[in-house]
């Protein structure tokens, strides 16, 4: 287990070794689970992998689109 500091922009760093154990990208899905982060790695197409699994009306690529605008 690895305990991690925030930087002042308040991003943290997640370890090589943590990166590598789980095959973590350059993309992270984040899940607020109440009272912890859960981090999900996602594939590079991660719209086309997950859609469907959230209670929403537009596709997911839609919305990923637009948070990239």
């Amino acid at each position: 287990m690895d305990i991690v500091e925030l930087d002042d922009r308040g991003r943290l760093t997640l370890p090589s070794e943590v990166r590598k154990s789980l095959t973590i990208g350059d993309r992270v899905l984040l899940l607020n689970a109440g009272d912890h982060v859960k981090p999900i790695p996602l594939p590079t197409a991660y719209h086309e992998n997950i859609n469907g699994i959230l209670d929403i009306d537009k596709p997911l690529k839609q919305i990923s689109e637009e948070a990239e605008k």
